[in-house]
């Protein structure tokens, strides 16, 4: 598969990952949102880093800002978070063609 078409795929999931966690930060029941937003942020750091943050804006998502979870960090969703994004970053990296 093509980088190109690889990066179209990890943007439609990045995409569709967004939609599905919508308002996730006012369910904090619900760890598996919270992980799902952190691997999705995960995976717009990692290709933003990787230099496609056109491609990112092009497909029309908007990152959350790096500070959305600080106050939340230390309670079980907010690990949550970090986790899915930790996995969501090296995932990404590892697909794109560099391991973290």
């Amino acid at each position: 598969m093509r980088s190109e078409e690889i990066l179209e795929r990890l943007l439609q999931l990045a995409a569709r990952l967004y939609a599905e966690t919508e308002g996730f930060e006012h369910r904090s029941e619900d760890a598996q949102l919270w992980y799902n937003r952190g691997y999705a942020n995960g995976m717009l750091a990692g290709l933003s880093e990787r230099g496609h943050g056109d491609a990112i804006r092009a497909a029309g998502i908007s990152p959350d800002p790096g500070d959305l979870i600080t106050d939340q960090a230390l309670l079980p969703w907010g690990k949550a978070y970090t986790h899915g994004y930790e996995v969501g970053y090296r995932e990404t990296q590892e697909v794109m063609g560099t391991g973290a």
